[in-house]
């Protein structure tokens, strides 16, 4: 199998077998980055999830309104607002609050962490430090909770 490349970093097209009924999962990827939102969301839908992707955070605030999604991938350096803002939003609205929230950026500052945590993320990952097929694993084991 190939490997996907992202900003210099290799990342394995690892396609598994998953006994995680994911087939009505819906997850938002709001993701600033096209190529990397695509390799995620192609990466996502061979899992069986089905991806909903936003490219600015005003754009996924609407569209984790309007679909509701299971769970949600946030990146926090976007357009329009930035993924603080975005999950600040989220945690607020009574529709949306009960999301699960993985911060899924580049920035690896413990105030960072701190503060997304803070303000309801579910957890926080550092794209380099991840594999696609861990970040799936994260996935299934916060939906299974």
């Amino acid at each position: 199998m190939g490997n996907w490349q992202y900003l210099g970093v290799t990342l394995p097209n690892i396609v598994r077998c998953s006994l995680f009924a994911k087939t009505m999962t819906t997850i938002l990827l709001i993701e600033d980055e096209p190529i990397f939102q695509k390799t995620v969301g192609q990466f996502l839908e061979k899992e069986g999830f089905q991806v909903k992707s936003a490219l600015d955070g005003q754009v996924g605030l609407t569209l984790a309104k309007k679909f509701k999604p299971d769970l949600i991938l946030l990146d926090l350096i976007l357009p329009k607002k930035d993924g603080f803002e975005v999950l600040k939003e989220l945690k607020k609205d009574e529709e949306t609050k009960d999301i699960p929230v993985i911060i899924l950026t580049n920035l690896e500052g413990g105030t960072d962490v701190e503060k997304a945590l803070s303000l309801g993320a579910t957890t926080y990952l550092v794209k380099a430090n991840y594999e696609l097929g861990e970040v799936v694993k994260k996935i299934e084991q916060i939906l299974s909770q």
